[in-house]
Parts: C-alpha cells; sequence; structure tokens
C-alpha cells in the first residue's frame, strides 16, 4: 500500500476556487480502489513524505513553485501546464468514478470559516463529468484547438452519483456529437436538473433541438457562446427562431463574449479599439433578445492599454442586476463614485458639483470616449433590458410578442 497526495494547485494557488478539479477526483478514485491511502494537499509543507504525488492546475497563471515540479516522486498535468497539448490520464483513470469526497475536509474548513454554502455547491451537490468530447471548430484560442469532431465519451452511470441531486456536464460541444439524442435520453431518463457548465453551441440548433431544449430540467442560465462578431447573422437568426417557437420562452439565455483575442496576431491600437466595438456590438444584440452577454478576457487583455476598459465592461455585464438597470456610462460613472454613490446614486452633475473626484471606473469610461468617442456615443447609453418603458423584458421581446 502507498501513500498518494493528491495537489489542486489552483486550490492552492488562487485566492477563490470554486469548482473541484476532475482529475484529481479520478486520480483519488483509482488510487483508493487499489488499497493506496490518498491525501488531499492544500500545500506544499512536507509533500516529500508520500510515495507518490499528483498534481494538476487548470488556470495557466496559477504559480506552482519550481521546487515542487523537480520532486523525484511527483507528476504534474493539465491545461494549466501544457493548455492544448496536456496529456490525457490513462484510460483505467479516465473512466473511473469520480471520488466526490476528495474535498469533503477542505470544505468543512471553508464552512467553519463562515463562507456560504453557495460557494462550494459543486463539491456538494453536483455529479461532474464528460458525455462527450471534442468539437470541430478549431477555435485558434481554445484548448480542443487540436479535435476535428466530437465523440461520445462515457455513459452518464460512470460519473453518476445518485445521491447527489443535480449534474454538470463540462462537454466541448455538446450537440456537434451525431449521437446527442441518445445521450441526452439517457440524462433526461435520471430526472435530476443538469446544466452544460461550458455552454452549448448556438449557431447549432436546429428547430429540433430549440423544442429539446424547451423540454429540458435544466440548472440555471442556459448558456451559449458569442466569441466573433462575424458570427453576428447566425446567432441573431436562432435567437429570432427560438423567440418565434417559444414567444414566452421563461428561462435566461446567458453568452459568453469573448474578448482581447487578436486573431491576426497584430495586438496594436486598431486591433484594441476594434475589438472593444465589436464587444459592444454583440453586448447591444444580445441585449435585444434578453439574453445575458458575460464577458471573457483573453489574457491580453489585462495587458493592453485599455486594460480598465475591459474591466469595467466586464464589471458592467457580469452582474445581470446591474446590468439590467444601468447603461454602461452610468454603471462606469456610479462605480467611479466610491462610497458616495449611496449617497448621490444617479446624480452623477451633483456629485461632481459637491468637489467628487472620480474615480478609476470613470477615468477608464473618459479614457475610452477619448480616444474612440463614435464608441461612446454609438453603445454607452442604452440600457439593455429598457427598464424604465418595459420592466424585465427588452424592446425587442415585446415587438415579438405583440405581432
Amino acid at each position: 500500500m502507498s501513500s498518494i497526495g493528491i495537489i489542486d494547485a489552483d486550490l492552492i494557488g488562487r485566492k477563490k476556487h470554486r469548482f473541484p478539479n476532475l482529475a484529481c477526483m479520478k486520480l483519488s478514485s483509482y488510487y483508493k480502489t487499489i488499497g493506496d491511502t490518498v491525501t488531499l494537499l492544500t500545500d506544499y509543507d512536507d509533500i516529500e513524505r508520500f510515495d507518490s504525488l499528483f498534481l494538476s492546475k487548470v488556470f495557466t497563471d496559477t504559480d506552482v513553485p519550481d521546487w515542487v515540479l523537480n520532486l523525484p516522486n511527483i507528476q504534474y498535468g493539465g491545461t494549466g501546464f501544457f493548455y492544448d497539448k496536456a496529456p490525457k490520464l490513462p484510460d483505467e483513470i479516465e473512466h473511473s468514478m469520480p471520488d466526490y469526497h476528495l474535498y469533503d475536509d477542505w470544505v468543512k474548513e471553508q464552512l467553519a470559516k463562515g463562507c456560504k454554502r453557495k460557494a462550494f455547491e459543486y463539491y456538494l451537490d453536483y455529479s461532474i463529468g464528460f458525455l462527450t468530447r471534442g468539437c470541430f471548430r478549431q477555435c485558434q484560442f481554445c484548448v480542443n484547438k487540436n479535435y476535428k469532431s466530437c465523440q461520445k465519451h462515457s455513459s452518464i452511470s460512470e460519473f453518476y452519483d445518485e445521491s447527489r441531486p443535480k449534474l454538470c456536464f463540462l462537454d466541448d460541444n455538446f450537440f456537434a456529437c451525431s449521437e446527442w439524442r441518445a445521450i441526452i435520453q439517457e440524462v433526461k431518463d435520471i430526472s435530476k436538473p443538469f446544466q452544460f457548465k461550458q455552454g452549448l453551441d448556438e449557431r447549432l440548433l436546429t428547430d429540433e433541438k430549440i423544442h429539446e431544449l424547451a423540454s429540458w430540467q435544466y440548472d440555471g442560465d442556459i448558456i451559449f457562446a458569442f466569441d466573433n462578431i462575424e458570427d453576428r447573422d447566425n446567432i441573431e437568426r436562432r435567437l429570432q427562431r427560438i423567440f418565434e417557437l417559444y414567444p414566452n420562452w421563461k428561462r435566461h439565455l446567458k453568452f459568453y463574449v469573448f474578448c482581447g483575442f487578436d486573431r491576426n496576431d497584430v495586438w496594436d491600437n486598431n486591433f484594441w479599439l476594434s475589438d472593444i466595438r465589436d464587444a459592444f456590438e454583440r453586448i447591444r444584440i444580445l441585449s435585444k433578445y434578453s439574453a445575458l452577454p458575460y464577458i471573457m478576457r483573453y489574457k491580453a487583455a489585462y495587458d493592453s492599454p485599455y486594460q480598465g476598459v475591459y474591466t469595467t465592461l466586464a464589471g458592467w455585464c457580469n452582474q445581470p442586476s446591474i446590468f439590467k438597470k444601468f447603461s454602461y456610462e452610468m454603471y462606469c460613472k456610479c462605480k467611479g463614485m466610491l462610497s458616495a454613490y449611496s449617497k448621490y446614486k444617479r446624480d452623477v452633475d451633483g456629485y461632481l458639483r459637491d468637489g467628487g473626484k472620480k474615480g478609476s471606473a470613470w477615468r477608464y469610461f473618459d479614457m475610452l470616449d477619448t480616444a474612440a468617442p463614435e464608441i461612446i456615443k454609438e453603445y454607452a447609453y442604452f440600457i439593455p433590458y429598457e427598464i424604465a418603458e418595459y420592466g424585465t423584458d427588452a424592446l425587442h421581446r415585446k415587438e415579438m410578442r405583440a405581432q
């Protein structure tokens, strides 16, 4: 019997950890099955004492000390190290039932510190796995860019724990799999809420698939992606079709809006302003259908001369309660009042008359207004959900229902 140390590097190296590492759970399960003792390590202290160490990370910017990677008893992997070239787990481990109790002690410690249970729901409530793997899109920025198709990966029985009330699937592009009908029927037969965490490909929706979506016992918002402005006609045509077929559609549609990636590898000022404009245009298109945008930034955006603009864009869009009620301009200015917002609310002129200083969010707004006033003029002043006149329904949805 060997002693096995499992290291989730993101658990140690990041301030927030809201999702378990599936590879770590499968490794734990496999080695427990063959009789080894397994420990989840939450720091790098005294790790040399284990017979074998397995370290995984998802995010490339999670720091791992070099001396850890040089230990003779360690093996490491994951997209955080190798991105699209990450080696696969051996089949006997890949197809093991995840060890859903690997994080139990750590979760208990966090709850004892006063953290809310909601933050750890994926550790406590979900069976997690892949129904399919792969995607034919081969997007330049994606860890799946080396795939050319989507294939069935496993039966749901492989990772389904009936004691858990919900299901979470990490599939790359579920509807691209030719076997999707049989696979989703297996899911529906379980009769538990489920979600596709990575989102679905809205460009692949047909009437059949829209009807299928409407029948699902879905958990949370249905998520798609609107990564490229060149897909606007395709995306919008399918959004229109959803509401033609289901004019009273109730469930929120959410779209990841990917920003900051230059497909031509230029990264100059023209690119940054064009990318920001494209992001605003995608947001406006989605707003017509009451769809929620969620800003996803490529790592280069954090080093962009307009990184503050991307930050305010994410702050505006990624908080639905704010996005529904504020224009981009009003969000930036109210955010820029700092603690004085509770006094002045949306009275930005009164705030300035009383000597208020512009905080960073306001200054980022002004910076964009100086660099590209045409973007501000076209996109900064609309309220996405037309709250003042139409409540929580967007203008376009109201018009379609009236037809």
